[in-house]
């Protein structure tokens, strides 16, 4: 199996597990607060029905009115402040759901909206997030060469420190202020900080949602929306470091594979419907070690009878100790050089003038192998 495929079948069974065990603990941790919170709330309800002498079709009515009247504590929704805080929310995925269009044109619209504006934001946020870790890239080397230090380039884990660094510094800052403005607790300003720049945005909390902050609190409007964004941008720096790094596993072993496909289909040649493969060292690159000629002066007999040698047997035969697996005895026949060996006109046999060496052997030389003629010729 390939290896990309197992690491995809790998991440599958790890991620269902995660998922099962996170949905172990969260009911361990939240469940039986549920229980008691709507006992509670049904205790107060009952309560105010009986007290006030209300039937329960004008409860729902008084409970439907205060969760619809909540957002407008915060202004005018969809005024061009609040209606560029929503559109933020779109383009950047949050989707807090504090305020949501109620007319068909405005969802029609927030449908488009959001197919263009999604894609655009990912793209920004990605190329935001590759010129901070160039900046950091460059900090880091600036900083590694004061110290003098002997591998000065910034590598990966470098640079995953210091995003990190900077994505703790920002949830840390945006907590202070939002919990000066908003009165949470700075616990709760953290996790509304953490919630917003995952993108996560339950909802649950949401910031410029009271005392008409919208309309008069511009300043406060202009630093929540730089610190979305801002904050989106260290965040997708993280993301190119980290999960990027994954998913461009499968490409990179995809890559690896072809190639490997591609030097496979180089070294294998077809010879009469047969696949032969060899191999790729420099001894192997010749398709002969040496020939040796022995008694050129009497026609040899004991030529090897594997080899067609009805040409080679003129007074020589060829050393067939060959090593390159394209010389398959069964399917080549092996020519000897013109002038090698043979009789002359005048029935004598020729000198021959190839170069030996101390041995007394020819050097090597180079046969051009046909395979369309099931030979190795010279």
């Amino acid at each position: 199996m390939k290896k990309q495929n197992v690491r995809t079948i790998s991440l599958i069974v790890c991620t269902f597990t995660y998922l099962l065990i996170g949905a172990a603990v969260f009911d361990a941790l939240e469940s039986e607060t549920e229980k008691k919170r709507w006992k509670a709330l049904s205790a107060v309800e009952n309560i105010l029905i009986s007290r006030y002498n209300i039937s329960a079709e004008d409860f729902k009515v008084i409970e439907t009115v205060i969760m619809k009247s909540e957002p407008h504590k915060a202004g005018q929704q969809w005024k061009f402040s609040g209606a560029f805080y929503y559109a933020t929310t779109v383009l950047t995925t949050i989707g807090y759901g504090h305020s949501t269009p109620s007319t068909v044109s405005g969802k029609i619209f927030t449908m488009c909206y959001a197919a263009i504006g999604i894609p655009l934001g990912l793209v920004m946020f990605q190329s935001i997030g590759e010129r901070v870790n160039r900046l950091s890239s460059v900090i880091v080397h600036a900083v590694k060469t004061s110290f003098n230090c002997k591998k000065a380039i910034a590598s990966e884990v470098d640079l995953i420190l210091v995003v990190t660094t900077l994505s703790s510094l920002t949830i840390a800052g945006g907590a202070a202020a939002f919990s000066k403005f908003e009165g949470w607790s700075y616990f709760d300003s953290v996790y509304y900080c953490f919630i917003t720049l995952t993108t996560i945005g339950f909802g649950d909390m949401v910031a410029l949602q009271k005392d008409n902050a919208l309309n008069k609190k511009p300043e406060y409007v202009a630093f929540a929306l730089i610190f979305i964004l801002f904050g989106l941008a260290v965040v997708a720096a993280s993301l190119n470091l980290l999960v990027l790094r994954f998913v461009t596993m499968n490409t990179e072993d995809e890559k690896r594979d072809e190639a490997q496909a591609i030097q496979a289909m180089q070294i294998a040649v077809k010879l009469d419907g047969d696949i032969i493969t060899g191999n790729t060292d420099s001894v192997d690159e010749r398709c002969y070690d040496r020939i040796s000629v022995i008694n050129p002066l009497t026609v040899c007999h004991n030529c090897p009878t594997k080899f067609d040698m009805t040409e080679a047997g003129n007074g020589c035969y060829i050393d067939t100790n060959y090593r390159y697996p394209l010389m398959d005895c069964e399917m080549t026949q092996l020519r000897s050089p013109a002038g090698f060996s043979g009789p002359a006109n005048n029935g004598h046999h020729r000198t021959h003038d190839f170069e030996t060496d101390d041995d007394g052997l020819i050097r090597p030389l180079r046969y051009d192998f046909h395979p369309s003629r099931g030979r190795a010729s010279v």
